[in-house]
């Protein structure tokens, strides 16, 4: 049976039931710490992605700037990853953004991160900047998303 995914705010709770797997099967890019400061600013919105059984496998988060967003991550469980959870995640990032009324969302993605570089392309990102030896000699892209008021 296929587990079906849910997409809910991210909390301090759900934080701390992945406090001790974070780095070993996430990635190691942002610690405990941050992540709570994260969870805790009022500019701040975090989404999470679980399985029907309650299992993280997935978080998201988003810094509002007056009327922009900046994605500050997209972090799915290595063992999920290559499943569409991160397009899931990107869409629900977008629309919350949509209905935050917003005018546009940005990111930076390193340079040698071609499937995420992919899925944003898909999403109609386009890139507006670069920054050089950003990512540990690695340049940073910078994308940007304008949202389509109607």
């Amino acid at each position: 049976m296929k587990k079906e995914i849910k997409i809910e705010e991210m909390s301090l709770s759900d934080l701390e039931s992945i406090k001790d797997i974070l780095i070993s099967d996430f990635d190691d890019f942002w610690n405990y710490n941050i992540l709570k400061e994260e969870l805790e600013s009022i500019d701040s919105k975090y989404i999470v992605a679980k399985t029907n059984d309650g299992e993280i496998i997935s978080f998201a988060g988003i810094k509002i700037i007056v009327d922009t967003a900046d994605i500050m991550n997209i972090v799915v469980k290595k063992s999920w990853r290559n499943q569409g959870v991160g397009n899931l995640l990107l869409n629900n990032l977008v629309s919350l953004c949509k209905n935050l009324n917003l005018s546009s969302l940005s990111l930076e993605v390193s340079e040698n991160n071609i499937p995420a570089i992919h899925l944003y392309e898909k999403f109609g990102f386009k890139q507006i900047g670069l920054r050089k030896d950003y990512y540990n000699g690695k340049d940073g892209i910078i994308m940007q998303y304008l949202m389509h008021k109607k």
